[in-house]
């Protein structure tokens, strides 16, 4: 066997060991482009630099992930957000509202790649803020500072949180909830409204007290009615016989009791008994 045969052997022994050898290189040097965890709050996107771009449908759920080493991925945060916002308004007759308001969101997991593709990783001050601050705008400026404060204020947030939630879901953004953390008028604006709502409350309570009299007097004057109208027939219905009859009943239950008496047969009115005793 020549020498040259011999090397070839000598070779063909460590060839397995060379392939381990350059897979462990390759993952040394692309492993942390190849094998991707998310955490539960992430979801990955995959971008293909050198083919198709942005691969809005393939996208990347928590746990271990297999990425090719020429492709990226890109990381979205998809946990439960909370931005506030202050700002000052016009009511519907021009007055200045200051209104601080907040609202509570989150990224459509399976559709970040759209929103992605649309805002980038900037869609909260591109898209959320804007469209939170135009909605209130727009609402509160066909409203009046009354309606604002007090009589309408659960409808104006419902108002507003319906349309910004309409906004956001169409740029896949889910709308957890929007509230109102307070309003504040000019002072001597909001003194007026609470007077007058103090006047009308005062004015509710009287008319309260005068239709509960009210009501109590028709029952007074029904119930003096009924008992009229029960002693009419009654008396209608009372003879002389039977005014008679019901006195000698009496009589005779009289008569019956062991307390001592004097009977006079005949003395008395309409010819009944005088019974004359102790008691």
């Amino acid at each position: 066997m020549s020498q040259y045969d011999q090397n070839q052997i000598d070779i063909s022994k460590f060839r397995p060991f060379i392939i381990l050898g350059i897979i462990l290189i390759v993952v040394f040097i692309f492993g942390r482009s190849i094998f991707v965890i998310l955490q539960p709050t992430e979801r990955g996107v995959i971008f293909k630099k050198y083919s198709s771009g942005l691969d809005v449908d393939d996208v990347k759920g928590e746990g271990l992930n297999i990425v090719a080493p020429w492709n990226d991925i890109i990381i979205f945060e998809i946990a439960e957000q909370q931005i506030e916002e202050t700002m000052d308004v016009l009511s519907q007759d021009g007055l200045s509202i200051n209104i601080d308001v907040s609202l509570r969101f989150r990224p459509q997991p399976d559709k970040i790649g759209f929103l992605y593709k649309a805002f980038r990783t900037e869609y909260v001050s591109n898209l959320v803020r804007p469209e939170l601050r135009s909605a209130v705008r727009g609402i509160v400026g066909q409203y009046t500072p009354e309606e604002l404060y007090s009589t309408k204020r659960q409808e104006i947030e419902t108002q507003i949180e319906e349309k910004t939630r309409t906004i956001l879901n169409n740029n896949f953004i889910e709308l957890k909830a929007l509230l109102f953390r307070s309003i504040k008028l000019p002072q001597t604006i909001q003194n007026s409204i609470e007077e007058k709502l103090a006047a009308d409350q005062e004015a509710q309570k009287y008319n309260y007290l005068i239709e509960k009299e009210k009501k109590e007097a028709e029952r007074r004057r029904i119930d003096a009615e009924g008992k009229a109208a029960a002693n009419l027939i009654l008396s209608a219905s009372l003879t002389d016989k039977i005014l008679q009859e019901k006195g000698i009943l009496a009589t005779e239950e009289l008569s019956k009791s062991p307390n001592a008496k004097i009977i006079v047969i005949g003395s008395g009115k309409d010819g009944l008994p005088i019974i004359l005793g102790d008691n």
